[in-house]
């Protein structure tokens, strides 16, 4: 069974999109489009934007997502997935590749999420960190134990087996690190990120996209999607939309999503879009 994962944040590079630009007819309308629904060329920013601008929220998401879809679109005929799944944002960019939202619906929704937040960001600084080497349930012990202290910090990213990304505020991530160590982690690494994805520092801008979410057409996907909150297989449009509000300030399972989709299964996985992070993960997740 064929399988096609999409990714999240971190993926985008500059250039992102050009050589399928370049390519096909039906690229430069996909990008023509994705400028009109946006209200500005963020085609040019994602062609020859500067490595900063990329960074941004606001514009990562968008270009990511876009990017995402035209390189699943790129597979033709040749694209039938028996399942899908995304890292975080990609969740969105998989739902359109199965059918469930339009490209339009899909671009608004990701357009909306990333700018409430980019708001959580700018109100409330926060952080993420790579725990790298430690098992699950320690890395959950102490942030409960933080959590306790009146800090926030949580599990955010299940990326594979010993790779777990924590989040929460600066003071949090900057207590949690040493502790980690202590506890036997290889490493705790500060990521460069714009704030506190998946912790409940994002619960501002979950209430945001659920307006809109409400709000849009949601169809009946060709395949089953593994969606990040619980692992598991979804086909039923209102399941897929209270699981997408949920996704926001709840951990990413990634890890828990491939082993799903590997025992129901996935032989061969096709990651669409910038890079090649799932595939990393996915070959350390199968061991």
């Amino acid at each position: 069974m064929k399988a096609y994962v999409f990714p999240g944040q971190g993926a985008q590079f500059s250039g992102m999109g050009k050589d399928l630009y370049d390519q096909f007819d039906w690229a430069k309308e996909l990008f023509a489009e994705a400028d009109s629904i946006l209200g500005f060329k963020i085609s040019d920013i994602m062609f020859s934007g500067s490595d900063e601008d990329l960074r941004r929220t606001d514009i990562t998401q968008p270009a990511v997502f876009i990017h995402s879809v035209a390189v699943a679109k790129s597979h033709g005929a040749d694209f039938k997935p028996d399942m899908v799944a995304g890292h975080s944002l990609g969740e969105f960019s998989a739902l359109v590749a199965c059918g469930a939202l339009s490209f339009e619906s899909g671009l608004k929704l990701v357009a909306k999420r990333a700018g409430a937040m980019q708001k959580c960001c700018e109100k409330v600084p926060g952080t993420m960190a790579a725990i790298i080497g430690l098992a699950d349930d320690k890395i959950e012990a102490i942030c409960a134990d933080l959590n306790a202290k009146g800090m926030v910090v949580v599990p955010a990213n299940y990326n594979s087996p010993g790779q777990v990304v924590i989040s929460g505020s600066k003071e949090a991530i900057a207590a949690a690190c040493p502790l980690m160590t202590e506890a036997g982690a290889k490493r705790a690494l500060p990521l460069v990120v714009g704030g506190a994805f998946h912790s409940p520092l994002m619960t501002p801008a979950k209430e945001e996209l659920a307006q809109a979410i409400s709000e849009t057409q949601f169809n009946t996907p060709v395949c089953p999607i593994y969606q990040n909150v619980d692992a598991k297989p979804h086909v039923n449009p209102d399941e897929i939309k209270a699981n997408l509000v949920t996704q926001l300030n709840s951990p990413v399972r990634w890890t828990q999503s491939v082993l799903n989709m590997i025992a129901d299964g996935a032989e061969e996985f096709t990651e669409c879009g910038p890079g090649a992070v799932l595939t990393g993960l996915i070959k350390r997740i199968r061991g």
